[in-house]
């Protein structure tokens, strides 16, 4: 194991992107780090609802679009960046349905999704057969952005209550000697300027980008945990070069699906290089390593390192060589709390 000094520890600002193609399990890393450092602030960049994380906290299972996946620890203020798409409707009922009225705050100059987004989304056939994209608006909503004709958060009255200045929020958080967690969204394989272009998704969402959609330089980002599933997995269409047959991975007993869409997830098998290079481009310090449980079972639910089998501390030590920098957060299960946290 390569081990963290504890000088080193996570403090100030803490980034979690996703490795592969998403679903890495970036929602339950973000949720752990949320009970486990207690942050005063949890924002959210990325592109915007196409992207679920899934929270499971004990018997309750929450998927999240728009709201960041730390909401589960009440004391933190959520925030969503200026860089993220947001979809009104999307964003009301996830308000309600965590009941975080009192703390999310929405940056003024985020871009709206509006229907006619939505609606071309779903009608180009490039876009919905060829790339197979989502349906949810975020393509043609960032098109707009480009175009400079989208409309912004702060001109709608039914957001009013919630819009902030989210980077000088964090900014003033980290001057302050506070801990903020920074919470990505996709996976580095869709980028859209370092993933398989151009089945990507519509920005790029590599750590840089990350900071910049909400707000602060690259110098303010302490950490980037980059998340790595043992069997990566792909939601649409595109290259996967360690891919397998939908019957090995029935073999293999690994059947996922995707958090918005629900469409089957294609299965693969471990891409170091791939691992490397992403982690290169991530800058990443840290990597947090899921679905342990998939590939030895009987490790399934263990909290602590010593427990596990033989076979699963190969494959750890093998990630750490491949990739060249500290496994410190191990995930054996979906809950939160089936989580190995190795920083101390």
């Amino acid at each position: 194991m390569l081990l963290l000094n504890k000088g080193d520890l996570m403090m100030g600002s803490s980034m979690v992107v996703g490795g592969f193609f998403g679903d890495e399990g970036k929602g339950k890393i973000v949720a752990h780090l949320a009970l486990k450092d207690k942050p005063s602030i949890i924002a959210r960049g990325g592109v915007g609802p196409n992207a679920g994380h899934t929270v499971e906290e004990g018997k309750q299972k929450h998927g999240v679009r728009m709201v960041p996946s730390g909401f589960i620890y009440e004391k933190a203020r959520l925030l969503v960046g200026a860089g993220v798409l947001i979809d009104p409707r999307v964003l009301k009922y996830e308000i309600n349905e965590f009941k975080v009225h009192d703390r999310i705050g929405i940056d003024k100059r985020c871009t709206l999704i509006e229907e006619k987004h939505i609606l071309e989304d779903k009608q180009n056939k490039w876009l919905s057969g060829d790339i197979g994209t989502t349906g949810t608006g975020c393509g043609p909503a960032n098109k707009d952005r480009v175009m400079r004709c989208a409309r912004q958060v702060k001109e709608i009255e039914e957001l009013s209550a919630y819009i902030t200045d989210v980077p000088l929020e964090i900014n003033d958080a980290l001057d302050d000697g506070q801990n903020v967690i920074i919470e990505g969204t996709q996976g580095f394989g869709i980028s859209l300027f370092y993933g398989t272009y151009p089945y990507v998704t519509s920005k790029d969402i590599t750590a840089s980008q990350i900071a910049s959609d909400v707000g602060i330089g690259p110098t303010r980002v302490d950490d980037v945990i980059i998340v790595f599933k043992v069997f990566p997995t792909r939601v649409g269409e595109g290259p996967f070069p360690t891919e397998v047959s939908s019957e090995e991975a029935k073999r293999m007993g690994i059947a996922e699906y995707g958090t918005v869409t629900g469409r089957p997830r294609r299965i693969g098998m471990w891409d170091g290089h791939m691992a490397k290079y992403s982690a290169m481009i991530n800058g990443a310090t840290q990597i947090a390593l899921t679905g342990l449980d998939k590939l030895d079972t009987s490790c399934y639910g263990m909290t602590e390192y010593d427990d596990l089998s033989s076979k699963i501390k190969e494959f750890v030590s093998k990630v750490e060589q491949d990739v060249g920098i500290p496994i410190t957060i191990l995930s054996t299960g979906p809950n939160i709390s089936q989580t190995i946290d190795l920083r101390s």
